[in-house]
């Protein structure tokens, strides 16, 4: 579920100091390699290198950087913001025309004396890419704390996109007040382009089972028998996407010692409820929300990232644990498919670690020694957005369904969400500066539809929602063009979400101080409704 901010929210306000970024790039030596093709970089190469041991002589330092005393070396290079105006941040400009397909690898000693909290999620200390295409922004950046702590590690990976037109690294703070001091920076070519795509795989796209389309929603792991008798009986879904998920305190790592114990009794949870989705015709997606390693996101769930990707030992049990739901599932029947990890975010792919496409194929391989048959269901970084498939490639695995999440526009999507006194936002209408209609939404998911077609594949949207108070139809008028969409490509989907959180629920009213469900059904219950009227039911359902 995208509850932490999307890019579409998450807009960084960063104030350059004007020839600061000149002045590092000259006096500093930051230039380094980065007027080289990536080609000519190789793997591991350094494109930005500073330790700030020379000192620029120029006015603008003053009063807003200085210098101190840095990790095992004498200079780091400070920012101080107390009060009032615009934090400083430096913006330093990368090639971004040589480093189109590369994935990055930032890392940096960082030290913070007396951050105030941040008013948002993503503000803060900021060690950030700020990447630009022709029609979206990205910002992957360093996850790193408030108040105050001595030189640790910053570290974060980045998917340079083929289509980017600017890069530029960002470091300082942002909407916040303190000192925080930088050295060692590091910004090095992870992974070279891939040079080879793969071939459309032959014949028909694989979906997993012989019907016309899988309509349904995501479910609660709580929910009881009622839910689902009215979800497949009374409403006529022929899927649920079942989540696998633990929620922990936002921004803390994970528990590993007992995870073995909480997936156990998750899976309980799941297996009590399959005879149930027998005997009403619905299709079930196993949805590992929460793998080990993961941090808790601002949502409070644990998500798809931090040890799995910097710890090899985590990423060795995640592939074993699919390997035990392999075993557990195998010819169970109204299993649809595998979807291997909610939302993946590679923060940062730590070195002799896999990277999620790899992590990926290595954890289906593992899969498909017990199970060649079962569905496996793929969802891209970051975050399973419509945007992800841009540079993504299938994995060397057979029968798998890519699937994606739309939330886009996340401005319209999560309104009050995060900020409960965000203005309203209607849709269809201008959204972030830019016209949202169902053309808009279609070119969002053209990521999609070219993966779609260029690898013939199957397609699963398995998220996608809208806020329940969005201004009047709002909400209604965005899932009827999401729904058309999947329709005309064919692609199977479910709605976020049923009988979870109330924000979601398309069984309550547009009144969020209203927490019961409406006494009528909602436009957005009838559309989904009608939608779900289409629907087939699967042949091992069971008759009683």
């Amino acid at each position: 579920m995208r509850m932490q901010p999307s890019s579409a929210t998450a807009v960084p306000r960063l104030h350059p100091f004007g020839r600061l970024a000149i002045i590092l790039l000259t006096a500093l030596g930051w230039l380094g390699t980065a007027g080289r093709a990536a080609e000519t970089l190789g793997q591991g190469a350094a494109v930005l290198d500073a330790d700030f041991e020379t000192s620029p002589s120029d006015s603008a330092w003053a009063g807003q950087l200085r210098y101190a005393t840095g990790f095992e070396s004498p200079r780091s290079l400070c920012v101080d913001h107390r009060s009032g105006g615009n934090p400083p941040t430096i913006r330093v400009p990368l090639p971004a025309e040589n480093l189109r397909g590369c994935t990055l690898r930032g890392s940096a000693m960082v030290k913070a004396d007396g951050v105030s909290a941040k008013p948002n999620p993503w503000n803060g200390i900021k060690f950030m890419l700020a990447i630009e295409t022709s029609d979206r922004k990205l910002w992957p950046q360093a996850a790193l704390d408030t108040g105050s702590f001595d030189w640790q590690r910053a570290v974060f990976s980045a998917k340079v996109p083929a289509d980017a037109t600017a890069a530029t690294l960002v470091l300082g703070l942002e909407q916040v007040t303190g000192t925080v001091c930088f050295d060692n920076v590091r910004i090095v070519v992870a992974k070279l382009p891939s040079t080879a795509k793969p071939a459309p795989a032959p014949g028909i796209a694989f979906k997993g089972h012989a019907l016309p389309r899988l309509r349904g929603a995501m479910v609660s792991p709580n929910i009881d028998e009622d839910g689902l008798r009215t979800l497949g009986r009374e409403w006529n879904a022929n899927v649920i996407r079942w989540q696998l998920v633990r929620h922990g305190r936002p921004g803390q790592p994970s528990s590993l010692e007992d995870y073995d114990a909480w997936l156990e009794g998750a899976l309980k949870r799941l297996d009590a409820a399959l005879p149930l989705c027998q005997r009403y015709g619905i299709y079930v997606v196993v949805d590992l929300h929460s793998p080990p390693g993961g941090k808790s996101t601002v949502s409070g769930y644990v998500g798809s990232d931090d040890r799995l990707f910097t710890n090899r030992a985590v990423q060795d049990k995640f592939v074993e644990l699919w390997r035990g739901i392999a075993r557990r599932y195998k010819d169970v029947a109204p299993i649809w498919g595998f979807d291997l990890a909610n939302e993946p975010v590679e923060e940062f792919v730590e070195e002799g670690c896999d990277d999620w496409h790899a992590l990926a194929e290595r954890t289906a391989r593992a899969i498909r020694e017990i199970d060649p048959q079962r569905t496996i269901i793929l969802e891209a970084p970051p975050w399973g957005g419509p945007d992800s498939l841009a540079d993504f490639t299938p994995i060397a695995v057979p029968n798998v369904v890519y699937s994606a999440h739309m939330y886009v526009p996340g401005q319209f999507t999560h309104q009050g969400v995060h900020q409960r006194d965000q203005p309203p936002v209607t849709y269809p209408g201008e959204i972030g500066g830019k016209s949202w209609d169902k053309a808009a939404l279609q070119a969002a998911l053209q990521p999609v539809i070219d993966f779609q077609k260029n690898y013939n594949v199957h397609i699963y949207i398995g998220e996608f929602s809208a806020i329940r108070w969005a201004p009047g139809d709002s909400a209604c008028r965005y899932l009827r063009d999401v729904i058309e969409i999947c329709e005309e490509h064919g692609w199977d989907w479910s709605y976020h979400a049923f009988r979870e959180w109330s924000g979601w629920s398309v069984e309550h009213g547009p009144d969020r101080n209203d927490t019961q469900p409406a006494a009528q059904p909602t436009d957005r219950q009838r559309l989904l409704r009608e939608w779900f009227a289409k629907n087939q039911k699967p042949t091992w359902m069971r008759q009683d």
